[in-house]
């Protein structure tokens, strides 16, 4: 399971999330032990400024955030490009 204790990296996460429809952010509570999120915080982000993280327990959901606000239309296409491209490079694996 991976969260982040950022708004900005969870409405990311909501934004990019597959399926239909608007993603939904989850306040939710790590009670196992958790590490820093390696696919952000090795290769992108080091030190971790979007606090992002991976465990291998079950969150606690505790609450929902209702009312967030996503990215410009812009900034998220680009995202998404950016993404697209990565993938056509081979590069879209998780870390495990």
């Amino acid at each position: 399971m991976y969260f982040s204790a950022t708004l900005d990296a969870a409405t990311w996460g909501a934004e990019l999330a597959a399926g239909e429809g608007r993603g939904r952010i989850y306040i939710v509570e790590a009670p196992g032990p958790y590490e820093d999120d390696p696919n952000l915080t090795d290769k992108k982000f080091p030190g971790n400024p979007t606090k992002s993280y991976r465990t291998k327990d079950a969150l606690r959901v505790i609450g929902e955030v209702m009312d967030w606000k996503g990215h410009a239309p812009e900034q998220l296409q680009a995202m998404k490009d950016n993404l697209q491209r990565l993938k056509e490079q081979g590069i879209e694996a998780l870390e495990d």
